[in-house]
């Protein structure tokens, strides 16, 4: 499929910080940019591309996100690349469509020609309903997803509303044919939250983790980022100290360090296979201040990326450790496997060799450590019970 179409190029002449001599091991100089000095890259040859979305038709209050691609590039090209090739595109902004239809067609089938020659998109909205158009381009590849979503609220909105960046979620989990596996919210407030939605996440059997929670121990958002296939980041998520440029942000939220951690375990995770980043308003921000953050987050997200272990799914039995713990009145037992590679943890559920095959990429968990304490404790880990609820 021919997605030239669907970019225009960005204007080198807005960033002096290409073509300086003095500054060759920026990212600027390092990855290829489409521009109108270059023809349209050969993305197959490259392991991420950078896509930017100036849209915010359905932003809820934050008209002006739309101007956030190049303003984050601004901040992105200056950063020092770390020690490893980075095989990186840039392949500009998608054009804004005649409907937001068009928009989402365009980010929708952009995402999944680039997913199906093994590519890694990065997207930099715009809104965050772009998140519904991100989601349908696993549907060309007829694949059972996990989303996670790091954002203050759930963004269900109503059955009857409109598709917004306030009730994308909604039209994911109508969406037929359905294709969500799990979905998971990192870091919501519950003063943001209606706690009729709360009981439909708890329903639906969906992993959500407040704020507070998430704070306490940072380290315990790292299985649950590794069992996704795709991320939403809205910036609205951090602080308004920390990252200004939204017209949601809030005093409360996660520090720009907290969330440059959480993007490095995206990286890191192989199951992860698309990332945006929405919400940004550079009419909004002081200093650019949200934009560099989020520059800043996509730099950590590519430390992450180049040195991912590749201990996920497995490749040799051999590399793994595994644990078997019969809990008191529960009649399976619960093995754990450990990476003799990472210390990572997964559990596995029990399911016939027929279910396997349909659930191949969601049986076996990505878990902690503290998981398998308390299972060791005689209890059923949480992330378990969930799992196997939604399996059975």
């Amino acid at each position: 499929m021919d997605v030239s179409t669907f970019f225009e190029s960005v204007d080198l002449q807005e960033f002096p910080i290409i073509g300086d001599n003095s500054a060759q091991t920026r990212l600027g100089n390092t990855i290829r940019i489409f521009s109108d000095e270059r023809d349209f890259p050969d993305y197959s040859s490259y392991e991420l591309a950078l896509i930017g979305v100036k849209d915010d038709r359905s932003a809820i209050n934050n008209e002006g996100c739309a101007f956030a691609p190049d303003m984050v590039r601004k901040y992105l090209y200056q950063l020092n690349t770390g020690p490893y090739p980075i095989k990186l595109v840039d392949l500009g902004n998608i054009r804004k469509g005649h409907a937001l239809s068009d928009t989402y067609f365009a980010v929708s089938s952009v995402v999944a020609e680039l997913l199906s020659n093994n590519v890694f998109p990065i997207i930099i909205g715009g809104s965050q309903d772009l998140t519904y158009a991100n989601y349908q381009a696993y549907q060309s590849l007829g694949q059972i997803i996990n989303i996670v979503a790091v954002d203050p609220m759930f963004d269900l909105g109503k059955s009857e509303q409109e598709l917004t960046s306030q009730s994308y979620l909604s039209n994911i989990i109508l969406h037929q044919p359905n294709y969500l596996f799990n979905y998971a919210n990192i870091g919501y407030q519950t003063y943001f939250v209606d706690q009729e939605a709360l009981k439909l996440m708890k329903n639906l059997f969906f992993d959500t983790y407040r704020l507070g929670i998430v704070r306490e121990s940072l380290e315990e958002v790292e299985p649950i980022v590794r069992n996704a296939d795709m991320l939403s980041f809205d910036i609205s998520s951090v602080r308004i100290s920390d990252a200004p440029g939204n017209g949601n942000a809030t005093p409360n939220g996660f520090y720009g360090e907290e969330a440059c951690q959480i993007i490095r375990y995206a990286g890191l995770s192989d199951k992860l296979t698309s990332i945006g980043f929405y919400e940004v308003n550079p009419s909004l921000d002081h200093a650019g201040q949200t934009s560099h953050l989020v520059a800043q987050m996509i730099w950590y997200f590519l430390d992450g990326f180049y040195n991912r272990a590749h201990d996920f799914p497995f490749r040799n039995e051999e590399d793994y450790l595994k644990y078997r713990v019969s809990i008191r009145d529960h009649k399976e037992e619960i093995v754990f496997f450990k990476s003799k590679k990472t210390d990572r943890w997964w559990m596995e559920i029990p399911l016939p060799m027929e279910q396997r095959i349909k659930y191949e990429r969601h049986y076996l968990v990505p878990c902690s450590y503290k998981d398998y304490q308390t299972a060791c404790e005689n209890d059923i880990p949480d992330r378990w019970w969930m799992v196997y609820q939604k399996l059975m």
